[in-house]
């Protein structure tokens, strides 16, 4: 019979010393107790008390096992990751069929930047346990660190499909869109993870990230003072909001939050490189100089800096200076867009104009939403290479055509004008429209347009991807955009009087409330004033599962605790 992961083997609990030799029943008890511990955030008494349960000479293979791992998995929060491998090895010698072992040294391989080998661990957990959420996040987050984006995506899809609720999977898959350049879908991953924890603050900076990707500055700067409300303390939020300020030319505010960064951090290289390249921007030269040194000193290799000196000098008409500074950091961070968008402006004042707009194009290939980039862009060129609208044709059907603008695709209609619809792709595809529907009394203001977003690789082989968009025609209105097949997988639609709820083909429920023929319910009506081309939303929030650890424990909403980071969320235990 196959045992049953204990809690400790996922949530790295632990207990306190008992004297003597301990029996089945004392063993029993340590480790519930090494549970009550590890809560506490006794951890070194709970190793302790692991260890005391482990001297029963009478336990059987299956349980020391389990008790091995459970020390493992708290050795790796201790950093002792060579002592936490050698139980994990130790217990897989016992039971190799335990899938929790192999799950937990693969997390505590990751620590080591061992992803290849770690991976090796997550396949067997998975092949142990298929319904094992954490092991597929685990897989998710180590191909993620390889660059292996669709993969991770596919496995992150795999975990929300298993738990809907999980914000752990969400926000992973949200983080792997937007690296493979799908803000939109992100959007709507978040809005799903906020939905289940409005408190979730990770969730509102990957929305804003993405957010920002789709030039929403003003939506994205609200998603960050909401995360700020949530951890006031966290100094990537203040830089990543001043950032978006700064997006939104409100120069002040920006600065404002470099500074509250400095307060919560005063040796904070990114926020003394921030801040430098503002204040070279707005001709605060004694500012910068003092931000720029500072941070050379507590980073000689503080590229940031370096770009933020030689725009400086730049600003000081001291051309050479400006163009040894910047490729010494070029040296060092060839695509680090602060840098190269310093160099493309020192091509500019140079008179290399075919230079500089290429390095100009190369930051919005690196950073969409660049601003100055853009702005540089249309002094040279005369007009924003971003609103460029280019009709690719072949893909289009009836009276929809597929446009191209920058880097994105969307879909326009002469018969609907103020309708665009983003198409996200995967890889890079070109989108194909396949069919537009009109849907029947009483939902006559709704409409479908359907198309192929591209294929995924699936157990079977190659899997073609179709998503769906919903469109609110009175309206003119994107309700959501979502895939509809991948593959075996298709949405199910459940269309009634009042609401509409869809089973999408990512594991996702979207429920739309309706109103009747010809009108939309209140939130719909809100959306349609949002800014044109907004993310995907659910109308009303699904009944999610609650998240379980283990795969063969009952599932239950985990117990509100402190912020996690990224690295808890996806590789914790």
């Amino acid at each position: 019979m196959r045992l049953r992961p204990s809690a400790l083997a996922l949530t790295c609990c632990l207990a306190l010393a008992f004297p003597g030799q301990p029996s089945a029943q004392d063993s029993a008890r340590l480790a519930q107790e090494a549970g009550r511990l590890q809560a506490q955030g006794n951890l070194d008494q709970a190793v302790s008390v692991l260890g005391e349960a482990l001297t029963d000479t009478r336990l059987t293979n299956d349980r020391r096992a389990a008790l091995l791992t459970d020390r493992g998995a708290l050795l790796a929060r201790l950093n002792q990751p060579k002592s936490a491998i050698e139980d994990f090895n130790r217990a897989v010698q016992l039971y190799p069929e335990y899938p929790a072992i192999y799950n937990n040294r693969g997390s505590t391989l990751l620590t080591l930047g061992l992803a290849r080998e770690a991976i090796k661990d997550f396949d067997r957990a998975v092949v142990l346990a298929p319904g094992y959420v954490a092991a597929y996040n685990n897989r998710a987050g180590a191909r993620m660190l390889l660059g292996q984006i669709e993969p991770a995506i596919a496995d992150f899809t795999r975990a929300v499909e298993l738990a809907p609720g999980t914000v752990a999977a969400l926000a992973g898959r949200a983080r792997a869109l937007i690296a493979a350049k799908r803000p939109e879908a992100a959007v709507r991953d978040m809005s799903h993870a906020l939905s289940t924890d409005n408190r979730f603050a990770l969730g509102y900076r990957l929305r804003a990230e993405a957010r920002l990707a789709t030039d929403r500055d003003a939506e994205a700067i609200e998603d960050l003072s909401r995360a700020v409300a949530f951890e006031p303390g966290n100094v990537e939020i203040y830089l990543q909001r001043g950032q978006a300020y700064l997006e939104a030319d409100n120069v002040a505010a920006a600065l404002k939050d470099f500074a509250r960064a400095l307060e919560l951090a005063p040796q904070s290289v990114p926020a003394l490189e921030a801040r430098a390249l503002t204040h070279v921007r707005i001709d605060a030269q004694a500012e910068a100089e003092a931000d720029i040194a500072r941070a050379l000193e507590l980073s000689p290799q503080a590229t940031g800096a370096m770009a933020a000196r030689a725009l400086l000098y730049l600003r000081t008409a001291q051309p050479e200076l400006s163009r040894r500074e910047i490729q010494r950091a070029m040296k060092l961070t060839p695509t680090r867009p602060e840098v190269m968008l310093v160099k493309a402006e020192i091509e500019a004042a140079a008179g290399r104009r075919d230079d500089a707009v290429k390095g100009y194009r190369a930051v919005l290939a690196a950073q969409t939403g660049s601003r100055n980039a853009a702005a540089a862009l249309v002094r040279l060129t005369g007009h924003d290479e971003r609103l460029d609208v280019a009709e690719i044709r072949g893909l289009g059907i009836d009276h929809w055509r597929v446009m191209r603008r920058g880097q994105r695709y969307l879909a326009v209609s002469d018969d609907y004008p103020r309708i665009s619809v983003p198409l996200e792709t995967i890889g890079g595809a070109q989108p194909k429209l396949v069919e537009f529907e009109v849907m029947r009394p009483p939902h006559a203001h709704l409409a479908v347009l359907r198309f192929i977003a591209g294929t995924t690789t699936g157990p079977t082989g190659t899997d073609e991807v179709r998503n769906a968009a919903i469109l609110d025609l009175p309206q003119a209105a994107v309700l959501a955009v979502l895939p509809e097949k991948r593959g075996q997988k298709i949405a199910k639609w459940s269309w009634e009087d009042s609401r509409l709820v869809i089973a999408a083909a990512d594991g996702l429920t979207d429920e739309f409330v309706l109103r009747g023929a010809g009108r939309t319910s209140p939130v719909a009506a809100a959306q349609a004033r949002r800014q044109p081309g907004d993310g995907p939303r659910t109308y009303a929030p699904p009944a999610w599962l609650p998240f379980g650890a283990a795969p063969s424990q009952p599932q239950r909403r985990a117990a509100r605790q402190q912020p996690k980071t990224i690295f808890d969320l996806l590789f914790g235990n």
